[in-house]
């Protein structure tokens, strides 16, 4: 056993020692079925953004748009254009061959399980250590290319990973991609109910939309909201004001219990919005009686706690039309990442088929 006490409110170990789907295990046969019989009109809409957006790297600096460049052959020939005569003549083969630099939680994303932990006391001893989603751990199932001190002020120290490498050996996106990320999904529509402007959305907020289009989210649904932010960043055509989306749009508040505890007495599976961070952020001030806090809390209590999948920046306006017009709000959703072992997020390409 990799703990020896749980956070309050986890799910660690109830699916379980060695579980990496957290709440993607609810996700069954039943629940694909009912995916599958939400197709009626045959129609699919991509909710993707192109993947060079939102643009530059103003909102999240460290992520930087994806950059093409060609294969190279031989003695560094760009594969691309390349006549296949100058490896045959009698070929008349055209070639183009290409690679990319990519930031992995850049556009449409999902988040995996590695992507957030938290300085929490697994071991029972008194001390916090740097933790994941069931008890996986920093420095051993999540590595990369230096090793934090586990005081203040967490200096870095290089360590063994080759070439500033890392990797999720626990936790990766790949169990994403092998899980299929295929079921029902349930559209909340928060810009057709609260607007563009800049609003945060607890529990009430959330209930209200809901109750008004007579939504019901069921055990194993993936439960998608569109802001509208997704639509204003499509707007900048990737020249993003990052003031402008700031105060942009609605965002879960993650400091508000009630909802953080709806999220988990509602049993769905997975949590997407268009928007960059499913929550604010920055987040409400915590509570004046805690010392330390998680600065993410929806993302604490999703991906630490819960080991719920969380998915950001997905295109969701003209699904949203549809359903609207056609009286729906649930949708057969297709949204594996890459099978790309040890990557702690992954871009997507989600479908929904209605």
């Amino acid at each position: 056993m990799r703990w020896q006490q749980r956070p309050q409110g986890s799910n660690w170990g109830d699916f379980g020692p060695d579980d990496q789907l957290g709440r993607l295990n609810l996700i069954g046969t039943e629940q694909v079925l009912k995916g599958a019989r939400e197709i009626q009109a045959g129609l699919s809409f991509c909710l993707s953004l192109p993947l060079d957006y939102p643009g530059g790297n103003k909102l999240n600096p460290p992520r930087h748009p994806p950059v093409l460049r060609p294969n190279l052959f031989g003695e560094g020939q760009p594969f691309v254009n390349f006549p296949v005569a100058r490896m045959d003549p009698s070929a008349t083969d055209v070639v183009c061959d290409d690679q990319v630099l990519l930031s992995l939680q850049y556009s449409t994303q999902w988040d995996s399980l590695a992507h957030v932990g938290a300085m929490f006391d697994a071991d029972a001893d008194g001390h916090a250590e740097r933790v994941y989603y069931n008890g996986f751990r920093a420095d051993e199932h999540i590595v990369g290319s230096v090793v934090y001190e586990d005081n203040a002020p967490f200096d870095p120290h290089a360590c063994c990973s080759d070439h500033g490498a890392s990797a999720a050996r626990a936790l990766g996106i790949e169990n994403l991609a092998v899980k299929g990320m295929q079921g029902r999904g349930v559209l909340v529509d928060l810009a057709h109910h609260y607007g563009f402007d800049v609003r945060d959305i607890g529990y009430d907020e959330l209930m209200r939309a809901i109750d008004a289009d007579r939504i019901e989210v069921e055990k194993g649904d993936m439960l998608l909201l569109r802001t509208g932010f997704a639509e204003v960043v499509l707007s900048m055509e990737r020249d993003p004001d990052p003031e402008r989306l700031h105060h942009s749009c609605c965002a879960l508040d993650g400091r508000d219990d009630r909802l953080l505890n709806w999220i988990t007495d509602s049993g769905i599976a997975a949590l997407v919005a268009d928007n960059n961070a499913v929550e604010r952020f920055p987040a409400k001030p915590a509570p004046a009686d805690q010392k330390h806090y998680p600065i993410l809390p929806l993302h604490h209590h999703c991906l630490f706690k819960l080991g719920l999948s969380l998915g950001e920046l997905w295109y969701l306006k003209d699904l949203a039309q549809w359903l609207r017009a056609n009286g729906r709000t649930r949708f057969m959703l297709t949204a594996p990442p890459l099978r790309l072992p040890g990557a702690m997020g992954s871009p997507a390409t989600p479908i929904a088929t209605v």
